[in-house]
């Protein structure tokens, strides 16, 4: 009997090329010169997440068959104890995704073919179009759509239109301030803008980015419903999901949600109540390749699509993992793709391509991408406290970001 190939070392990367913080996983194999990569950035609490990887899995990990991918998934999820928290999911998520990099390599084939193989040869992506104004949000859609792109979501003054004008208390505390009742009324315009503008052939989605009381958002996703958007995204808080039916029950706005999910009772309901449209978690958030392929498989028997979470948050790795399940997910619906910057390409070889707005796999056995660990040092991560998630109402109180 041969013997089995096992984990010899768990290493972690952190690299800040671009605006995120990002952590990668490299587990490193008894057979010289086989490793595999994984994506584990929680760019907001990337230490908790490098520490959680040092100091727990690793030692949980060492010496363990890396064959045996679904034991180690499952054991990892609940050695702790307590479990379902984002700071674990996303780093037993890197080690999840080394370990089907290290599987592909030894197949000698991409992930998507273990998987079950590819039902479409790309993905399609969707892209962000910003800016101040009605006018502004429409020149750059037709920027995006001249390059290709005909998935477009639309936002003005970033998530919760934070540049409309306010009262606020004396004395009121810093923070990203913004008005539900201003961006409600904003936002309609302005997605009628753009649609008017641009016609009917390109879709429009828009994120509400959980910034509206459970009643708005019910109105919000009933005012927008003439407009024919692909998609309206994180309509609700995750605390608020039962409100969904209310939703469901009042217009046809299709709906997609899931990025700050961690817990499998967050994303079951939805689903099994056909209540979304599209699922869209953060594959790091919910711990994986592993889970991921999981929730697609019960999505597609209740007519859900997928829409994973792909924002400049999601390393070029986490972006990777994502494309391997788009080519292999019967119910694929949609990839969001942030465009990474010519110079994150030389860190990550092999990070997937996107032409006239479809994402292209490289087919190399496992992942396909690498890292250049000398160049990713060359962009080391910056502590900073973060401003855009310290949102705030109009009277100072705390508001979910």
């Amino acid at each position: 009997m041969a013997k089995p190939v096992t984990i010899e070392d768990v290493k972690v990367i952190t690299t800040q090329p671009a605006g995120s913080r990002l952590v990668i996983v490299k587990v490193i194999t008894s057979e010289p010169g086989l490793y595999g990569l994984g994506c584990a950035t929680f760019t907001q609490r990337f230490h908790a997440v490098v520490t959680a990887i040092e100091k727990h899995l690793k030692p949980f990990l060492l010496g363990r068959d890396v064959s045996r991918i679904e034991e180690i998934y499952r054991m990892a999820t609940v050695h702790s104890y307590w479990r379902n928290g984002p700071v674990l999911n996303n780093a037993i998520s890197g080690v999840d995704q080394a370990l089907w990099d290290i599987k592909g390599k030894m197949a000698n084939m991409p992930v998507y073919d273990l998987l079950g193989g590819k039902c479409r040869e790309a993905a399609a992506v969707y892209v962000h179009a910003d800016g101040q104004t009605p006018q502004e949000v429409a020149e750059n859609v037709q920027r995006f759509m001249e390059q290709g792109y005909r998935y477009i979501r639309v936002q003005m003054g970033g998530y919760g239109g934070k540049g409309a004008a306010m009262v606020k208390p004396e004395g009121a505390p810093e923070g990203a301030y913004y008005d539900p009742r201003a961006y409600m009324r904003n936002m309609v315009k302005m997605i009628e803008y753009v649609r008017n503008t641009v016609g009917e052939e390109v879709e429009l989605l828009h994120d509400i980015h959980e910034r509206l009381q459970p009643i708005d958002a019910v109105q919000f996703a009933k005012d927008v419903e003439p407009f024919k958007l692909f998609f309206l995204e994180d309509a609700l808080a995750p605390e608020d999901i039962e409100w969904f039916a209310r939703i469901r029950e009042q217009c046809a706005t299709p709906l997609a949600m899931g990025e700050l999910f961690n817990n499998p009772r967050e994303w079951q309901p939805l689903i099994a109540e056909k209540l979304i449209d599209f699922i869209r978690m953060h594959v790091s958030q919910m711990g994986g390749i592993t889970p991921a392929r999981e929730v697609a498989l019960f999505a597609r028997m209740y007519g859900v699509r997928t829409a994973w979470h792909g924002p400049g948050d999601t390393s070029p790795v986490g972006h990777a993992a994502n494309l391997h399940l788009d080519l292999w997910a019967p119910n694929f619906g949609i990839q969001e793709w942030c465009r990474f910057p010519e110079h994150v390409y030389e860190i990550f070889p092999g990070l997937p391509q996107v032409r006239n707005g479809y994402m292209y796999p490289n087919d190399k056995p496992g992942l396909g991408i690498d890292i250049d660990e000398k160049l990713a040092a060359q962009y080391p991560c910056q502590d900073q406290v973060e401003f855009w998630t310290q949102t705030r109402w109009p009277d100072g109180s705390p508001a979910r970001p």
